[in-house]
Order: structure tokens, then C-alpha cells, then sequence
């Protein structure tokens, strides 16, 4: 898995585009960082910049880098959740603008696959984790299921040994309301 992680890390930090297994669905991604791979990756899906997309961190001891004002309810919520959830967080700092919403929230997952973890560590940045489908197509919940033109437009496609993923369905979403209150946005 080593050779992956660094293969994968150097696509990342020349601004590739990669199509790699999370801790639910395939997901097509590129370092959080960098504005011209986000901008790729909205193409790729035919997806309006408008819609925010997901970052993954490989631990939450990161999210004060990338958001403001922690919720003081997500710290019990992120240790107490056994399956694959997104929070929506407020205050979003330290990203590119497009990444985050217009009312100012950033939707984060830490995630649990032990590629994405290890890749994440390395490239020492959040990851953008989005479904590998064109906007309003099904999302593909397993690789055989993702389209060839999605194939064909990523720079590169992590070996299929690396996807153990239990749920193969988009993570449950949350959206943080204040310090105490949550909604669920989808189960």
C-alpha cells in the first residue's frame, strides 16, 4: 500500500484527479487545496460550482484548521459514530472559496478507509470526496457500476484491492444548526 500512498500523493500534488475507494462509495478526488483540480473535478461531474462538495481528513484533531468555530456537540457526535457520516460545519476557513457553500459551511468527513487515512496523512491536506457519477446520474455504489467516461477522465484509478468499504451508499449527512442542535440532512 506504501508505493499507492506515494504514487498517489505525487498525482495529488501536481493537481491530478483520481478515482479512489472511501469508506462508502467510489469517489473521484484531488487535493482540497488546489482551486484548477476542484475546477477539473466540477467539469469531470457537469456539476454547477454553486453545490459544495465533501473533504475527507484522516483525523479530527485537523478540523480547527479548516473550520473556525467547532460546534461543541461535534466533538461527542464524531466520537460516538461508528458509521460513515459528513458533518456541515459552520465557519469555514483555509479552503478555496468554492469549496465552500455560500452560507459559509464546509461539509467534512473523517474518514475511516485505511487508503484514504494514509493518503490524507501523507499528502498532509484534506482530500475533496465526491461520487463518481455525472451530476444527477445514480451514484455508482460499486466500481463495475461507474461510467467508462468517468474512468477515462481522471489522470489515474486506485487499484480496486483498496476499496473496503461495508456501506457502499453516500455517508449519512449532518448539519451543525448551533453549539447543541443538529439535523439530519440525509440517513
Amino acid at each position: 500500500m506504501e508505493q499507492e500512498i506515494l504514487k498517489c500523493k505525487e498525482l495529488l500534488l501536481q493537481g491530478k484527479i483520481i478515482l479512489y475507494p472511501t469508506d462508502t462509495v467510489w469517489g473521484i478526488g484531488c487535493d482540497a487545496t488546489n482551486e484548477a483540480a476542484i475546477k477539473r473535478i466540477y467539469a469531470i461531474k457537469q456539476r454547477q460550482e454553486s453545490k459544495s462538495m465533501i473533504i475527507l481528513l484522516d483525523a479530527a484533531n485537523r478540523l480547527p484548521l479548516y473550520v473556525a468555530k467547532i460546534p461543541l456537540i461535534a466533538w461527542d457526535l464524531i466520537t460516538h459514530t461508528y458509521r460513515p457520516t459528513t458533518y456541515i460545519y459552520p465557519t469555514a476557513q483555509n479552503l478555496p472559496q468554492q469549496l465552500i457553500h455560500p452560507d459559509g459551511t464546509i461539509a467534512i468527513r473523517i474518514t475511516n478507509n485505511p487508503f484514504c487515512k494514509k493518503l490524507i496523512k501523507a499528502l498532509e491536506r484534506p482530500i475533496i470526496s465526491t461520487s463518481a457519477n455525472a451530476s444527477g446520474e445514480p451514484t455508482p455504489v460499486v466500481f463495475s457500476e461507474i461510467s467508462q467516461n468517468i474512468i477515462e477522465l481522471v489522470d489515474y484509478v486506485v487499484p480496486q484491492e483498496y476499496a473496503n468499504s461495508i456501506e457502499y451508499k453516500p455517508s449519512r449527512l449532518v448539519k451543525f444548526i448551533d453549539d447543541y442542535n443538529f439535523a439530519v440532512i440525509r440517513e
